[in-house]
C-alpha cells in the first residue's frame, strides 16, 4: 500500500535501499578480488588441480588461526559473486565437505596462464588511479579537460605515466595481458587478415597481438607503430618490426591499419585526425586497403545488462581520464564519414568489444 513517501511504498523503499547499498558497497568486491590476488588464492587452487577445502586452503596460505574465519568469509562473498565455485567432495573420513574451485573469472586471475588478466586487474585497482575518481565532483566545475589535471596535476594521463615509470610498466603489462585474451577472438577472425601483404598496428605497444598475428601469417609484413619510448629496444622477427612514431603525424603505408583499443582514448576530433592518417596510409594508386578496429560499440537495446554496464563504466573512465568516450554505432558512423570512409562492418566478437572493418 502506498504511503506519503513521495508515492512509494515501504517495500519499494526497502528494495531501493538494497539497490543503493549494493552499488555503494560494490567497491568491497573490488577490494576482495584484490585481497584474494594478494593472498595468491587463484594460484593455490589452480596448482591444487582439484577442488580445495577450507582447511587445505588456509594450510597453504599459512594464515594465523585467528584469520581462518576471515578467509572463509572472503571466499563466501567471492563465491556468491561467481569468482569461485563451491562443490561437495568426500574427505578421508567419508564426510561431505565444501570445496572451492575456479570459475572462468578466477581462471583469468591465475598468474602466468595464457589468458591471465592479472596485470590488467592490478592496473585498474592501482590506488593512485582509483583515488583519482574521488575528485569527479570537483572536476565537474573546472575548465580542465581531464580528471588527471584536477586530481594529479598533470597535463595528461600519458604525461603522468612518463613521470611515473612504475605505473607506465604496469600499464604496458596490463595492455599486454589484455592482448593475450583478444588473441582468442582473433583465432575466429583470421579472415580479416587474409590476402594482406602488410599491416601497421597503431599503438601496438610491446607487441603481444602483433606476435600472434605475425606468426599466424608469416608472409605478412607487420609493423608495430608506437611512441619511441614504448618500442625502443624491442626486438622483432623476420616479418615483424617495431617503429617509433606518432599516429597524429603519420602512419607508414600498408594494406591495412589495426587500431586495438586506441580510439576510445581520444575525443571525436582526435579520432578523425587518426582515421584520416589511417586512410592516407592504406590508399595507393593500385588499391585501397582497410582499417581494422577493435573497440567498444555500445548497444543498450541488444546487449545484456552486465555487458552494457561494463561499457558504460569504461565510458565514464575514458571521459574522465582521457577526454575520450565509448561510442554506439551512430557515433562510429559519424566519425567514419567525417574521416572520409564510406563503408564498414561490425563483428561483436570480443566480449564487450567488437571488431570493425572500415573501408574507404
Amino acid at each position: 500500500m502506498a504511503s506519503d513517501n513521495n508515492g512509494y511504498s515501504a517495500s519499494e523503499l526497502f528494495q531501493a535501499q538494497v539497490h543503493l547499498h549494493r552499488h555503494i558497497q560494490n567497491h568491497l568486491t573490488t577490494q576482495c578480488i584484490k585481497w584474494a590476488i594478494e593472498l595468491g588464492i587463484p594460484d593455490i587452487i589452480h596448482n591444487h588441480a582439484q577442488p580445495i577445502t577450507l582447511p587445505h586452503l588456509v594450510l597453504a596460505l599459512q594464515v594465523p588461526q585467528a584469520k581462518v574465519a576471515c578467509v572463509q568469509r572472503l571466499m563466501r562473498l567471492l563465491a556468491h559473486n561467481n569468482f569461485f565455485f563451491i562443490t561437495k567432495i568426500i574427505d578421508t573420513n567419508a564426510e561431505a565437505k565444501d570445496a572451492y574451485s575456479l570459475t572462468p573469472s578466477s581462471q583469468l586471475l591465475v598468474k602466468g596462464s595464457d589468458q591471465s588478466l592479472l596485470s590488467m586487474v592490478q592496473l585498474m585497482t592501482n590506488q593512485t588511479l582509483c583515488d583519482m575518481f574521488n575528485h569527479l565532483g570537483k572536476w565537474t566545475f573546472t575548465e580542465e579537460n581531464t580528471l588527471v589535471e584536477t586530481a594529479l596535476g598533470s597535463e595528461s594521463f600519458w604525461d603522468y605515466m612518463q613521470q611515473n615509470p612504475t605505473l607506465l610498466t604496469l600499464f604496458n603489462e596490463g595492455m599486454e595481458s589484455d592482448s593475450s585474451l583478444v588473441r582468442l577472438g582473433l583465432r575466429d577472425c583470421k579472415f580479416v587478415f587474409e590476402g594482406l601483404d602488410s599491416l601497421v598496428d597503431v599503438g601496438g605497444g610491446t607487441g603481444n597481438t602483433a606476435k600472434f598475428i605475425s606468426e599466424a601469417f608469416p608472409n605478412l609484413k607487420y609493423i608495430v607503430l608506437d611512441l619511441p619510448q614504448v618500442v625502443t629496444g624491442i626486438a622483432g622477427s623476420n616479418n615483424l618490426t617495431f617503429v617509433g612514431g606518432n599516429m597524429f603525424k603519420s602512419i607508414p603505408q600498408a594494406d591495412a591499419v589495426l587500431l586495438k583499443w586506441v580510439l576510445h582514448d581520444w575525443s571525436d576530433d582526435d579520432c578523425i585526425k587518426i582515421l584520416k592518417n589511417c586512410k592516407e596510409a592504406i590508399s595507393s594508386k593500385d588499391k585501397q586497403g582497410k582499417v581494422i578496429i577493435i573497440d567498444t560499440v555500445i548497444n543498450e537495446k541488444q546487449d545484456e545488462h552486465g555487458v552494457t554496464e561494463v561499457k558504460l563504466f569504461f565510458d565514464i573512465a575514458m571521459m574522465a581520464i582521457h577526454n575520450g568516450k565509448e561510442r554506439d554505432e551512430n557515433d562510429w558512423k559519424g566519425l567514419f564519414k567525417k574521416a572520409g570512409f564510406t563503408n564498414y562492418k561490425i563483428f561483436p566478437t570480443f566480449g564487450f568489444r567488437s571488431l570493425i572493418e572500415l573501408f574507404p
